[in-house]
């Protein structure tokens, strides 16, 4: 079957600098991602390569002031970027959103000192970052964790295992939540851990239903000494610190899921226009037309949502709910699109042989990550009809 190429998104960009920046990531993906991106995901290869040329090509730390290597970009123009990416292989996507949530702490709660020291190399220097709030027993319930950090001296010695760790065991620095005073969310510090810190390890990486190319581990901090000077903000704010970052990080998986339901519709187009069925394509029947139609237009919903949500960011304006709207209705979309587009494949969508059935098992992951949909709901309801009653 002939290849159809799929046409670039349309995009309403801000600035010809945004312009070039996306030209520049759509080469990147055409030329370096997407043509070993099924080959790597089956055989469970992380792309570590990758994100030594997007630190190289400036792409790790978009949102963040260029005075310490980032981008100086709206979260507006980011998040795009982060939709070609996941577009070209989710693993890539995924995981430059997973080091921007890494960053945030350090960029918009830590000291002047801490940020000429840390964050260059972070923003630029070919680092990985990861982010550690989650354990096997506090993952919805976050302000529940375990892990302690106690003083010693001018130190923290740092003891508990962290669960559902994105680049888990690779990454070279880790922003982690450990509870350093009372129960509940106001006993919780935030620090920036080095990947090497001795008494910390990754254990084998979790056996996922997709993006077994993306590493998700548990890690295991055992008596990880920490000097004072790597706390970030004030003891007792990091679950605050915690919570502002997943805002932000919402919406970088919304823009991912909307990359990874435009692959899924870009391959279902391509074959219902070269597929023959009695005599013709089958893109020639309405039912399947009719399928396609509602495909598109669940992925522009969706990406409006969440440039809406983004520009409410950009503009220094309250944005938690709709970050929240647009993770939920955008990994919602994306699971219902790559479910579709299997389905229009037919028998061919349930085999390797095409990435669809991939789509549709990476989507799944989505719906979950970063505070499950369920969540979402009860954080949009929140804003509409205030807290629950106890």
């Amino acid at each position: 079957m002939p290849d159809r190429a799929p046409q670039p998104v349309d995009r309403q960009l801000p600035t010809d600098e945004a312009r070039d920046l996306i030209s520049l990531v759509r080469d990147i993906a055409q030329r370096e991602i997407a043509p070993k991106a099924a080959e790597e995901e089956y055989a469970g290869h992380f792309p570590r390569e990758v994100f030594r040329l997007l630190s190289e090509s400036g792409l790790l730390g978009l949102p963040y002031a260029s005075e310490y290597g980032g981008g100086d970009q709206p979260y507006e123009v980011y998040l795009q970027v982060l939709e070609e990416l996941a577009t070209a292989r989710l693993t890539v996507g995924l995981g430059v959103s997973v080091h921007t949530l890494a960053c945030h702490a350090l960029a918009h709660y830590g000291t002047k000192e801490q940020q000429v020291e840390h964050l260059p190399a972070m923003l630029g220097g070919g680092l990985l970052g990861a982010y550690c709030l989650s354990e096997a027993s506090s993952g919805s319930d976050a302000a529940s964790l375990r892990t302690k950090a106690r003083r010693d001296g001018d130190h923290w010695l740092i003891d508990g295992t962290k669960a559902w760790i994105t680049h888990g065991g690779i990454a070279d620095f880790y922003t982690v939540m450990a509870r350093t005073g009372v129960e509940g969310p106001r006993g919780i510090s935030a620090f920036l851990v080095p990947g090497d810190a001795e008494g910390l390890s990754g254990v084998t990486p979790e056996k996922k239903m997709g993006m077994t190319g993306s590493p998700t581990a548990q890690v295991h901090f055992d008596g990880v000494r920490v000097p004072d000077e790597r706390r970030i903000g004030e003891e007792g704010q990091g679950f605050a610190i915690a919570l502002s970052a997943l805002e932000s990080g919402r919406l970088g998986i919304a823009a991912c899921a909307i990359g990874l339901a435009q692959a899924a519709l870009d391959e279902a187009v391509a074959y219902a226009t070269e597929r023959l069925q009695f005599g013709r394509p089958i893109s020639d029947f309405e039912g399947l037309r009719f399928m396609l139609a509602d495909m598109a237009t669940q992925i522009e919903a969706g990406r409006a949502l969440y440039l809406a949500a983004a520009r409410l960011r950009d503009a220094g304006r309250p944005f938690a709910k709709q970050a929240a709207m647009a993770k939920l209705h955008c990994t919602d979309t994306a699971m219902k699109v790559t479910t579709d587009a299997v389905q229009v494949l037919g028998g061919y969508g349930y085999t390797a042989d095409f990435p669809v059935e991939r789509y549709m098992r990476e989507a799944k992951a989505l719906q979950i990550v970063e505070g499950t949909n369920q969540i979402q709901r009860m954080v949009i309801a929140r804003h509409l009809v205030g807290p629950e009653t106890r």
